[in-house]
């Protein structure tokens, strides 16, 4: 049985570590790989956004889950010291009697080999494999492998990679400026933005393929809208314009679902609902799109308060708030009478395009039949008494 052993911090594990994987596997014929994530790694410090071993887990596990003949184990992440190569190695070998082992090794950690711990017990276990992206590489690869072969009577094995140009550094400069999806798998992108993790923020394109995915699609042209409008009010008011877009994209994306579907998920948050009343039922969504903006997508609590009250309104709205209400009333594609007037107003006086915007809406709901939700007249009359 021939087993690959391929350490690291994945920290975030990335297309570039799953190339080579499938490179090294391919090229030595491996029948298992091993991928290692370290815990405490004895070479390095782990920098300090650095994820809790946990995270780090169970991103390299979905990374590496669909590749063929491959495991993730936890011998190191489950260890609170420093693991040492040399031990994880023996316990593997323990495992797996009379198998033939591989340590995959980048170039430059190779070039250091004798000078880790319990290097002789090490190369007594495995035939180190290297990842070689150059010519250059191999060079320096064949000539520390003859010196090594002739103190450890060992010979290591190059494995020609072509390079993905990224690493795991660049990635966590990346992720806080809404890039370096592509280079994630989508499962451990999702993992990352909705744990805040390395300060991520969504990739705007990634952002809107997951929100329109969550709509029907009818309704992805309103988003569409109410995104480009959002962006334009922000501007002119001088609000943060990625926060308005955030909350444009996702203000929505529970709208589809049904009434029970919606209280089922304000249920899993542990939001207690009274009973319904004729009309309230079209309003969930706001409570239940915030909710999922807040937990599954990372926004900050700005942004979820304005998905959640982009409906009714309320007293005591911020800027933000007052934007996605309003881009969600006149986005471009809305057609009503008064419109043009509300268009015109929301650029010149935010609060008395509200006032307006509130006005035409409780006319609506009363001509249907329907009782305009207290949290709309709260909305109207702090307007009212702000002056507007």
């Amino acid at each position: 049985m021939r087993v690959g052993i391929y350490g690291g911090t994945f920290n975030p594990p990335h297309v570039g570590h799953l190339k080579s994987a499938k490179t090294a596997a391919d090229q030595l014929e491996l029948d298992l790989l091993i991928v290692v994530p370290s815990g405490v790694p004895p070479h390095k410090q782990l920098p300090d956004n650095t994820p809790s071993a946990d995270a780090r887990l169970y991103m390299t596990s979905s990374a590496f889950s669909g590749l063929m003949n491959t495991v993730v184990i936890d011998i190191e992440i489950k260890n609170p010291g420093v693991s040492y190569c040399a031990d994880t190695v023996n316990t593997i070998k323990d495992k797996y009697t009379g198998a033939e082992l591989f340590l995959l090794l980048g170039t430059d950690m190779f070039l250091t080999l004798d000078l880790w711990m319990n290097c002789e017990s090490l190369l007594s276990a495995v035939t180190p494999a290297v990842f070689s992206r150059s010519t250059e590489d191999s060079k320096k690869i064949a000539n520390y492998s003859k010196a090594l072969q002739e103190q450890y009577n060992v010979l290591a094995r190059t494995v020609t990679n072509k390079v993905v140009e990224i690493s795991s550094s660049q990635l966590r400069e990346m992720l806080p400026n809404r890039m370096g999806a592509e280079y994630l798998s989508d499962q451990v992108y999702a993992y990352i933005i909705k744990n805040k993790l390395y300060g991520a923020k969504p990739c705007w394109n990634w952002l809107r393929t997951r929100a329109h995915s969550m709509l029907n699609p009818d309704r992805i042209p309103h988003v569409e809208g109410c995104e480009e409008e959002a962006v334009r009010l922000a501007e002119r008011w001088s609000v943060d314009v990625d926060d308005a877009r955030e909350a444009a994209i996702l203000h929505d994306i529970t709208k589809k679902l049904g009434a029970e579907d919606n209280l089922a998920i304000l249920r899993e948050h542990g939001v207690k609902i009274n009973e319904l009343v004729k009309g309230e039922e079209k309003l969930l969504h706001s409570k239940t799109a915030a909710l999922l903006a807040l937990t599954e997508f990372g926004v900050s609590e700005a942004v979820a308060d304005a998905i959640e009250w982009h409906t009714t309104g309320k007293a005591g709205m911020t800027k933000l708030s007052k934007i996605i209400y309003l881009a969600d009333y006149i986005e471009p594609k809305r057609d009503f009478e008064g419109v043009d007037v509300l268009r015109a107003l929301s650029y010149e006086n935010l609060d008395s395009a509200m006032k307006m915007g509130i006005e035409i809406s409780i006319a609506d709901m009363k001509s249907r039949g329907i009782v305009p939700n207290q949290a709309t007249f709260d909305a109207l009359n702090d307007l009212q008494i702000g002056g507007a």
